[in-house]
């Protein structure tokens, strides 16, 4: 293998890696967005008064 084969090789190699880690940052970053608002969401669907009392008819 040549030096310019092996050059080209090795500047696609860290080209492919540089988008994985970019890709990655997204999803961590689209993952991170979610969870903030599934807690919001949480948040607001609570019932202080929720399950306080029990209604009981015979």
């Amino acid at each position: 293998m040549d030096i310019a084969a092996l050059s080209t090789k090795m500047s696609q190699a860290a080209l492919s890696q540089q988008v994985s880690v970019s890709v990655l940052r997204l999803a961590k970053g689209q993952a991170e967005l979610q969870g903030q608002n599934l807690i919001k969401m949480m948040e607001k669907s609570l019932d202080p008064n929720l399950g306080k009392q029990i209604d009981i008819s015979v």
